[in-house]
């Protein structure tokens, strides 16, 4: 299948002129072809469509060339440099690690981004303390730049064994470690730390080497029109703060982990949750929105218990005031259906209230932040990014400015004055972080119950 896979895609490029400079050929064609991997943190399905940084980061070039993305997932990550090095795509947009060798096949673009990779264990097994306590083999994806550098290690480490796992991801080998089938394996720091959520047993036990840059690769060529275009874009990104904007968006929210939180929450989610979860889909109906970020916003506000009762006397799963159930005419705060049907009304005002032209995520971040701390607060906190030269429809900075609020120097600069600035912040990234697990729950849940499809790979020769 890969043979018949390289073939097929070679076809799609050897149209062009051979003189004809690759951007010339890519915007005659309006289509750039880039390979990558599906991963939370490269490319995958989401609820809304094709997500993932690298997927974002893909999509914004292609934008930026004017011309349309095409995304091409290779049967096995060990493929992807070849067909890079052949020619046969012109990008690789897969969270790669820039090594000695990789340097030798490919030439990669500006660093976006840095990864610290890590050996990974399961809790209520011995953290080894050195690759010396390592006893069994470590398994990693075959092609990878884990399994490269383990090779350099074991120079210094004789003993070292590691196993090579074809047509696999790492998220997959940090799946089977938490099943405790496989003893380690080694992550970048960033893939870990998404998938701590949802498998709150995974340790890291220590780096394997220091932190490493990721780039996208591209063929050698004496042809540098498309790479001179790449450089130009991660140019004009990095100043207008694009990527940051992007960082935050999949890394943000996630923080210091919270094994025991994480684990709570995880038992809420089977334990209390299918209680309320049709009164959840049913507000969501109506508002139309998704009801995993109206149950993200309950477990927050009350961990799912319609009994809880704040410092300040605010009742009810979806924790609203006295006044604001008074004017959505909710004359039981406890009572669920009445709570969260007005907590989806109250957030639905806040939305409204944010100017039409803030484009997701960033609106559904900020009328969150108005949701805990009001939209008048939230506005004065615009102003301030505004004045402190941040863009203020964007969350990313937007929420350095928040805390600002509970200065004086600040807020008597302000209309609606004194607020404590860290809250909403933090409520706003409890709550992605929230969504981000249920997502995952529900997907999972989705998956067991459909029937297994064929790998599709997106390009049209096959």
């Amino acid at each position: 299948m890969a043979r018949c896979f390289l073939y097929a895609l070679c076809c799609l490029l050897v149209t062009a002129c051979e003189k004809t400079p690759l951007l010339e050929q890519i915007k005659a064609h309006n289509e750039l072809i880039v390979l990558t991997r599906n991963s939370p943190t490269t490319y995958y399905e989401g609820t809304d469509g094709p997500t993932g940084f690298e997927y974002d980061l893909a999509n914004r070039f292609a934008e930026y060339l004017g011309v349309e993305l095409r995304i091409v997932v290779p049967p096995n990550f060990n493929d992807i440099l070849p067909l890079i090095q052949r020619g046969d795509a012109h990008l690789a947009a897969a969270g790669l690690t820039i090594t000695d060798n990789r340097k030798e096949i490919v030439r990669f673009g500006p660093v976006y981004q840095k990864i610290t990779p890590q050996l990974v264990y399961r809790s209520g097994t011995p953290r080894p303390k050195s690759l010396t306590d390592i006893k069994g083999p470590i398994d990693v994806v075959a092609g990878s730049s884990h399994a490269e550098r383990l090779g350099i290690l074991k120079e210094k480490y004789p003993n070292l064994t590691w196993h090579e796992d074809e047509g696999v991801e790492s998220e997959e080998l940090l799946y089977l470690v938490w099943q405790q089938l496989y003893d380690y394996t080694i992550a970048d720091s960033n893939e870990l730390v998404i998938n701590r959520r949802y498998y709150p047993e995974l340790h890291p036990a220590f780096a394997i080497s220091k932190p490493k840059p990721l780039a996208w690769a591209f063929a050698r060529s004496d042809d540098d029109s498309l790479y001179n275009a790449a450089v130009a874009f991660f140019d004009k990104i990095k100043k207008d703060g694009t990527l940051d904007q992007l960082i935050d968006r999949y890394y943000g929210h996630i923080g210091k982990f919270d094994y025991v939180g994480t684990r709570r929450y995880q038992a809420h989610i089977e334990q209390r949750l299918p209680a309320y979860h049709d009164l959840f889909q049913e507000a969501a109906n109506k508002f139309g929105m998704d009801w995993r970020l109206l149950a993200a916003i309950g477990y927050q506000e009350s961990h799912w218990d319609p009994d809880a009762v704040s410092p300040t006397g605010v009742r009810g799963l979806m924790m609203l005031t006295h006044e604001a159930a008074t004017d959505l005419a909710i004359d039981d705060l406890t009572d669920p259906e009445q709570s969260i049907l007005g907590g989806t009304e109250y957030l639905q005002l806040m939305l409204r209230n944010i100017p039409d032209s803030i484009p997701e995520p960033d609106r559904t971040w900020l009328g969150l932040a108005a949701y805990n701390v009001g939209l008048g607060h939230l506005e004065d906190a615009r102003k301030l990014t505004q004045q402190n030269g941040g863009n203020p429809d964007k969350w990313v900075d937007v929420k350095k400015n928040l805390p600002l609020l509970s200065k004086e120097k600040w807020f008597q600069k302000t209309r609606y004055g004194y607020a404590r600035g860290r809250e909403p912040v933090r409520y706003v990234e409890n709550v992605r972080s929230y969504y981000d697990i249920l997502v995952w729950y529900t997907d999972r849940e989705t998956a067991k119950t459909e029937t297994p499809k064929p790998l599709l790979l997106d390009t049209p020769a096959l």
